[in-house]
């Protein structure tokens, strides 16, 4: 979730950047992404004022959504069957939130990982991270085919690679596997674990890395897709049945779908918000995408044109997509 000047000036160094090594990346370039003929339209699914609406991860047991407001300081669980909301305070900024057990949610905060009770609210610490850096906090993650948690600093005013990304196993053990990040966001993988997608924002880029199952490890980074600057600011991903990309847009009002195999984009569904900022499928057969959104870092004109941001939206995508991991092995 980046502030529009500050992501304005890294984005092309560092796109340059990332494009400098392309023997083994696709050809898909910026260029090719600034537009598509399949375009639908995001409804309006639960109004809510959130500042910085994130982390949308559906929880396939329960039917329920599970999301954050980052700024607002707040783990939520919303359920479609009934259109409630859930909502429990958090002592610092929530960047990640993902299923464990049945009474415990793995969270990340500010400073670290922690449990949360998801009745109740009470918090627990999991595993201690970057308790020192206090120029960075926790944003987004998501867990591997291993059930171990992937989790990314960011840096706190955008202008710097302070952050990293790390895997977070079941038994507490941390280990660092991506240094150098600026707003580390969207995490996924390949229905048959061979593939693992990454967004560090201000890079304007999707990485692919090679993953390996047996070690839970990553190598062989590519650039998968070069997002065009003027589709947005590429933030939370989510991945569909024929692993296609689906990637929130900040400052873009709507979320792509990328085909990471040949880098171009494929669709993409406008959403009532000027900063869309993560998606998950959800439902019974998983055949619809929830999409979280921010009420931040707008002007008054925009704020005027679209007075529903922070909501949750809801489009049918037109494919499935697949349960995401839990925390945890036996998950």
């Amino acid at each position: 979730m980046p502030s529009n000047s500050l992501i304005y000036l890294l984005l092309s160094f560092f796109v340059s950047a990332s494009c400098a090594d392309k023997s083994s990346e696709n050809t898909g370039s910026p260029e090719e992404n600034k537009e598509v003929e399949n375009v639908s339209i995001a409804s309006l699914e639960y109004e809510i004022p959130s500042l910085l609406g994130e982390g949308a991860f559906w929880n396939h047991k329960t039917q329920e959504l599970f999301w954050v407001d980052i700024e607002g300081k707040k783990f939520h669980v919303y359920d479609p069957g009934t259109g409630t909301n859930r909502s429990f305070p958090t002592p610092t900024r929530i960047g990640t939130v993902v299923p464990y057990k049945q009474n415990q949610v793995i969270i990340a905060l500010e400073d670290g990982i922690y449990s949360i009770h998801p009745r109740f609210g009470t918090i627990a610490e999991f595993a201690e991270i970057e308790k020192d850096a206090t120029i960075n906090r926790f944003n987004d993650g998501k867990c591997d085919p291993n059930g171990n948690l992937w989790v990314g600093s960011m840096n706190l005013k955008e202008d710097r690679a302070s952050g990293a990304v790390y895997k977070i196993s079941e038994q507490g053990e941390v280990s660092k596997m991506i240094e150098g990040v600026t707003i580390s966001n969207g995490i996924v993988w390949t229905r048959d674990g061979s593939t693992m997608y990454y967004i560090d924002t201000p890079t304007g880029a999707i990485r692919a890395y090679d993953f390996d199952p047996a070690t839970s490890t990553i190598s062989n980074a590519r650039t998968a897709v070069a997002v065009s600057p003027a589709l947005g600011y590429p933030d939370g991903m989510a991945i569909d049945a024929e692993d296609k990309l689906w990637v929130g847009l900040w400052n873009g009002n709507a979320v792509a779908r990328f085909d990471p195999l040949t880098g171009k984009l494929i669709s993409r569904i406008e959403v009532p918000a000027h900063n869309v900022t993560a998606c998950a499928f959800g439902g019974p057969d998983l055949d619809k995408l929830y999409i979280t959104t921010a009420s931040v870092d707008m002007t008054k004109a925009e704020m005027e044109k679209y007075p529903l941001a922070g909501s949750i939206f809801v489009a049918n995508p037109g494919v499935k997509g697949v349960p995401s991991k839990f925390f945890g092995k036996n998950e």
